[in-house]
């Protein structure tokens, strides 16, 4: 019994160094190949440069306006949070702090509403 666990033991040692070795082999083949195309830099028309400029340009008006929004909407988000906190430690039933959580989700909601949605970076043509 000894030897079939010893033979056990290198067959499963021997099985997985090559199964190793096959890994590596693949992934060192894949390696070698380039796998996204290299891209040159191409000058830009000045109608393309004017375009991207305005897009950046709407891009920081539309990112201070978001930032803006949510400095605003911050203190309301904390007042509710003040007084979720109060109204929980003060209920005293499930559906007193149930009540309590619904009102702060409510608050937050509406607190939020008010943020738009983060610009998307503009992409250099």
């Amino acid at each position: 019994m000894r030897n079939f666990m010893i033979k056990l033991k290198r067959t499963i040692a021997v099985a997985t160094a090559a199964g190793l070795f096959a890994l590596v082999g693949v992934s060192g083949a894949q390696a070698a190949e380039p796998t996204t195309p290299v891209v040159k830099k191409v000058a830009l028309t000045p109608e393309q440069k004017a375009a991207f400029e305005a897009a950046k340009a709407a891009f920081k008006s539309a990112h201070t306006a978001r930032q803006a929004a949510v400095a605003t909407a911050k203190p309301a988000i904390e007042s509710a949070r003040a007084t979720f906190e109060a109204a929980r430690s003060a209920a005293t039933t499930p559906e007193a702090k149930k009540a309590a959580r619904d009102a702060f989700k409510a608050a937050v909601a509406t607190a939020r509403a008010g943020i738009p949605a983060k610009p998307v970076k503009p992409v250099r043509p």
